[in-house]
């Protein structure tokens, strides 16, 4: 069963740093693309990370420079490290995973929320 759960989210203050996880089951990181996403409120979903199975890497423009995705493939986690916080970072963030193999049936986690106060 392919499952993906996030962790790590919290409060913290602007300029601080967090690390998310995303433990994830039944899928192969060297077919899957790994991905980031996050929602604030009254806001539509929006990308912010994605990695590759070979490795490359793409991020938005608001958070470049700040964070980074990364992966440990004999935990199974996938991690995006958040620096420099903003208080416009605060949202709902979403671990997403993409077979190219079942394109229809992209994976994502229940979430885990980041709130970043002044």
């Amino acid at each position: 069963q392919v499952q993906l759960v996030e962790s790590g989210g919290g409060l913290v203050q602007a300029g601080g740093s967090l690390r998310l996880s995303c433990a994830a089951s039944g899928i192969i990181f060297s077919i899957n693309t790994m991905g980031w996403y996050r929602q604030a409120p009254g806001k539509q979903r929006e990308f912010v990370a994605r990695l590759r199975p070979g490795g490359s890497t793409n991020y938005a423009d608001s958070v470049k420079g700040r964070f980074t995705i990364s992966r440990d493939t004999a935990r199974s986690t996938v991690y995006l490290q958040m620096n420099s916080l903003k208080p416009e970072d605060t949202a709902v963030y979403y671990c997403h995973s993409y077979d190219p193999r079942t394109p229809e049936y992209p994976v994502w986690g229940q979430g885990t929320q980041v709130t970043v106060s002044s």
